[in-house]
């Protein structure tokens, strides 16, 4: 099992046991992939909800530039609906988690093909 299978197998885990969820793995794939080696940085790979400079740069460098989505006061709602969904006091909110659940959120799925 390479070091990328067994990172979205601990993801998959995660959505199956906190959020109670399951996620089609290659969507998820294709996202940690997108993320390249940020996912196996123990900081990196992370989002701080609590970090508005952290949540700033998941809306930017994410939605806005890979998703392609228009700067407007539903992309700050949506990020706030994940960190919740995710919740507050689980501090492992992994990057390809939260970008994986944000995708899904806005239909954005064809970015990844």
């Amino acid at each position: 099992m390479s070091k990328l299978d067994e990172t979205v197998a601990l993801y998959q885990s995660e959505f199956r046991s906190k959020l109670n969820m399951s996620v089609d793995k290659n969507l998820l794939e294709k996202v940690a992939k997108g993320l390249g080696p940020v996912i196996y940085n123990p900081d990196a790979s992370r989002v701080s909800g609590s970090d508005p400079k952290e949540l700033q740069t998941v809306k930017t460098n994410f939605l806005i530039k890979k998703l392609g989505l228009k700067d407007s006061p539903a992309l700050d709602t949506a990020i706030s609906e994940v960190m919740e969904q995710m919740g507050t006091s689980n501090r492992n909110k992994y990057r390809a988690m939260v970008y994986y659940l944000l995708t899904k959120k806005f239909n954005k799925e064809h970015v990844y093909n």
